[in-house]
């Protein structure tokens, strides 16, 4: 199986807090861009799937995740790529475009929130009873159960596909998936939250990104219960004039509810990069008059 080893490739103070973690990664399709070919690999960050999970919390930062992602970099011997982050691994990516600008081609942050209290869902009582059930589930099938109503719209979720609606789909697919991998570990699960509850960008680092010379997707799907559109919103307005926010129909995954939409958003950041388009030429937010 293809792991990288992250200690191997950083510096001599990272490499012994980082002795012996590994991270899996998966590779898809090939390069480069400019004729016609996209190489993505996809990764187990720490402390979830085949990678390795650290047992203390202080080994889980948004920061440091984002040194296993640049490890994983060079491990590949990228020099340069398009990244793109979803919920806490949106996170992980800003924290990514701030340590080495210089390799970001450009940046898509999806479903993305700026850590701390913003971590928190909205309170109302469909969001406390889903937060209950996810702190007691303990098997495969109540994961499963919880997961769908914290990931999907409920429009989604009840549209037929065929003979069933998307929810008896989606459980069984769930359940089978749960199963095979097995529950997520309780060190990882309390090492990712923490890292998402101590996450904060500073002004610094949005700096950084602004100025790096990259253009940027912020995406979003309006019906999120767990990142509240308004705080990707906010971020998106503090990356100007370099950010385009970008709104869908769906929920926590609206990767997987406006599959074809998404994907679109993608490849148009991808083909506006590769035209090095403006930043004001991108940007969608109304212009602040001088």
């Amino acid at each position: 199986m293809p792991y990288c080893e992250v200690g191997k490739t950083q510096n001599a103070v990272d490499a012994a807090l980082n002795n012996g973690i590994q991270i899996y990664y998966r590779t898809f399709g090939h390069g480069p861009i400019k004729v016609g070919g996209i190489e993505v690999c996809s990764l187990d960050n720490r402390g979830m799937g085949r990678s390795s999970v650290p047992t203390k919390k202080s080994d889980y930062s948004t920061r440091i995740m984002a040194k296993d992602a640049i490890a994983l970099l060079d491990h590949l011997g990228w020099k340069k790529a398009h990244v793109f982050g979803h919920s806490m691994g949106a996170m992980i990516a800003c924290k990514m475009a701030a340590l080495v600008p210089d390799r970001i081609l450009s940046l898509a942050l999806l479903n993305v929130t700026g850590g701390g209290f913003e971590c928190c869902p909205k309170l109302d009582r469909k969001t406390l009873s889903i937060a209950i059930r996810f702190l007691k589930a303990k098997t495969p099938e109540q994961r499963a159960a919880v997961d769908l109503d914290t990931h999907y719209s409920e429009e989604y979720l009840e549209e037929f596909v065929g003979s069933d609606t998307r929810r008896v789909i989606l459980y069984q697919e769930y359940v089978k998936g749960i199963t095979a991998s097995g529950m997520q570990s309780n060190h990882g699960f309390e090492g990712q939250i923490n890292a998402c509850w101590r996450h904060k960008m500073t002004r610094a680092e949005i700096d950084l990104i602004r100025s790096g010379g990259f253009l940027v997707s912020v995406i979003h799907g309006r019906q999120d219960v767990i990142a509240q559109i308004n705080h990707a919103r906010r971020l998106a307005e503090k990356l100007q004039p370099v950010a385009r926010m970008v709104e869908f129909h769906g929920g926590h995954l609206v990767t997987h509810e406006r599959t074809e939409e998404v994907n679109q958003a993608l490849l148009e950041l991808i083909k506006a990069s590769e035209m090095k388009m403006s930043p004001h030429d991108w940007n969608n937010f109304p212009k602040k008059r001088s």
